[in-house]
């Protein structure tokens, strides 16, 4: 049992994008320089891309759980934490290991391309089609489903073993989110589920991968 009603927390979406207004647009921004500096393929890229992400998880950690899901959900302000934790992880990601993220027609990059649309195009659409109107709907890039999917669409588009301390978080939040999608009747977030199942198995795969490229560097 929730300590919320669906109402009180569809509530907090509609309290929180009309306060923080517009960076919802912003979002949409910062996603977008971050698929365009992968696109543009520098040596940097990768790493500006993972940098920018690290800024969403942050804001979405201390302003949407930390100061306005925490209103009707204790748990939250451990939530905050969670993301915020996950805002260090991949900022440790962009300055130590520097990721070489493109775009790609094998099944991981295709995959991961396919997460980001859906997080940032097919999430919305299918929350109007289940009835959630803006304000009162999760946005995306600033609340956390749709930045987890955004965040697994980014991973699987590095071609080796992304370190599973970058995974750790959105993993456990796929699961929260994941879960809590058939009790507040979210629909669109059922498919955290299949993505955090999809970022396992391709990590796992590509681990071998990943160790020779390294051994190779050596």
């Amino acid at each position: 049992m929730l300590p919320f009603t669906h109402d009180q927390f569809i509530g907090v979406f509609a309290a929180y994008n009309e306060a923080v207004w517009p960076a919802q647009v912003v979002a949409y921004v910062v996603a977008a320089v971050a698929l365009g500096a992968i696109a543009w393929q520098r040596p940097w890229s990768g790493a500006l891309a993972a940098w920018l992400l690290a800024s969403l998880w942050i804001w979405t950690g201390v302003v949407y759980h930390g100061m306005h899901f925490s209103t009707i959900n204790a748990a939250a302000r451990l939530f905050a934490a969670m993301l915020v934790l996950e805002a260090m992880m991949l900022a440790w990601w962009a300055l130590r290991r520097r990721p070489e993220l493109a775009f790609g027609l094998d099944l991981r990059r295709g995959a991961g391309l396919a997460l980001a649309i859906y997080a940032a195009v097919l999430y919305p659409l299918l929350g109007l089609a289940f009835g959630l109107h803006y304000p009162a709907a999760p946005t995306f890039g600033i609340t956390p489903c749709p930045l987890t999917l955004f965040t697994f669409g980014l991973v699987l588009l590095a071609p080796t073993a992304v370190p599973w301390r970058v995974l750790v978080v959105p993993l456990l939040w796929s699961l929260i989110g994941g879960s809590a999608a058939f009790l507040m009747r979210i629909p669109q977030d059922w498919v955290l589920l299949l993505g955090g199942v999809v970022v396992v198995a391709a990590n796992i795969a590509a681990a071998p991968h990943g160790r020779r490229a390294t051994a190779h560097t050596r």
